[in-house]
């Protein structure tokens, strides 16, 4: 068994696809700005926060998103969301991250004083800063490190409720005869027309995601919205599978166009099936895998996440990652929360590596895997970026193995 040293797993170039802008502030500038805004918190200091809400172990999904609540309080303002996606991808650049793609839900960021689009600009501010002061250093200029790339992913929810926010707040109040899936899909039109409007503004939006609760809330309620991002070439990824069956992750696919899939982790879940008409669900499995192997539809794996989340999966064995691998599924580590999880990519892989018995040729695809499964465009730019990776990838891997 090859063992691979945490200081050799910060040093590599690593992607993120997977990273949630408001589950990954710095907790000293969440308490800062709480503070400043007058924002109730549980605690003031980090040892409290850690200890009550910002755990290492949750005992379920509620108690998990339990700290949403206060992240998103703090994220009203536009140089509070520039400030937390400059660190955000400070903090990617100090651990080795040279591409991430950053995905929050603009809609839940509306004030009186900033629209949906105002919090994507100052995100894309943010992120930008972190970019130029990482691509002028002396490193990359001299070609010893790789420049740092970015794209944003804008985020539809499958529900929400007048207190989700402001925006959501007005809509409901303006829909009074509506059903409930009606309205989460004109909230999801509008937010893919600001993806596209944004887009044609030069803005990086590389993708369009949906999360949210899977069971009773279904993609194809959103599929007007990911044929509009569809038909203006942006790429699409759903949540699924990490609540519910095998299933959603075929409607994400055949209904919502997916390019990636968020989590994926009941793929192999017979028993979540539910539909009728599925006689054979061995079967049904074995060629949904096969479908996402050989169409390289990506799978955005959250190990930390999932234990915290998912009770049924008690330890990394337990999780479906080594079978995605001898599929020959193309997927990516991620960090989804680095907040909320308590966690960091280098972390990721260092809970990959010590609980799955990889080659050193395994790892390296897994993580290459990260940067070609990207939405980074175009794809002239990705493919010399690619190549710059991989020649930095080996020459790390050099160092510590001769």
């Amino acid at each position: 068994m090859t063992t691979f040293s945490k200081d050799f797993l910060l040093k590599i170039p690593k992607a993120d696809l997977h990273l949630h802008l408001d589950g990954s502030l710095r907790i000293n500038t969440l308490i800062e700005l709480a503070k400043k805004d007058k924002v109730a918190l549980p605690a003031y200091s980090e040892e409290e926060l850690r200890k009550n809400v910002f755990k290492k172990n949750y005992r379920n999904l509620p108690e998990y998103l339990k700290g949403f609540a206060y992240t998103t309080a703090v994220m009203q303002k536009k140089e509070n969301i520039e400030r937390i996606a400059y660190e955000l991808a400070q903090d990617n650049i100090k651990e080795g991250v040279r591409y991430i793609e950053v995905r929050f839900a603009p809609q839940q960021h509306v004030s009186k004083n900033m629209t949906p689009a105002d919090s994507v600009r100052a995100a894309f501010k943010g992120l930008k800063k972190a970019q130029e002061e990482h691509n002028k250093s002396e490193p990359v200029k001299n070609g010893s490190d790789v420049e740092f790339n970015f794209g944003l992913i804008l985020c539809a929810m499958r529900s929400f409720n007048k207190n989700t926010s402001l925006y959501y707040n007005h809509l409901i109040d303006s829909l009074h005869y509506a059903k409930e899936e009606e309205i989460a899909s004109i909230a999801s039109l509008e937010l893919a027309r600001i993806a596209v409007a944004l887009k044609e503004e030069g803005l990086p939006i590389v993708g369009f995601d949906l999360a949210g609760k899977e069971e009773g809330h279904p993609a194809e309620d959103h599929w007007q919205a990911y044929q509009y991002v569809h038909e203006a070439f942006i790429r699409k990824t759903l949540h699924a599978g990490e609540a519910f069956g095998p299933e959603s992750i075929f409607q994400a696919i055949t209904e919502c166009h997916a390019n990636r899939i968020g989590h994926g982790t009941f793929l192999f879940d017979t028993d979540l099936i539910k539909d009728r008409k599925v006689k054979n669900k061995k079967r049904y499995i074995e060629e949904l895998a096969n479908y996402l192997a050989s169409e390289r539809v990506g799978i955005e794996v959250c190990l930390t996440s999932n234990l915290q989340t998912l009770p049924k999966i008690k330890s990394v064995q337990e999780h479906p990652i080594k079978k995605m691998i001898a599929m020959g599924l193309s997927l990516s580590i991620c960090t989804d929360n680095r907040l909320v999880s308590h966690t960091t990519l280098t972390d990721e892989y260092l809970l990959l590596t010590n609980n799955i018995n990889l080659t050193r040729k395994q790892l390296r695809n897994i993580v290459i895997a990260g940067f070609k499964g990207s939405f980074f465009t175009p794809y002239s730019s990705k493919h010399a970026f690619v190549k710059k990776v991989i020649e930095r990838y080996n020459q790390v891997e050099a160092e510590y193995y001769r």
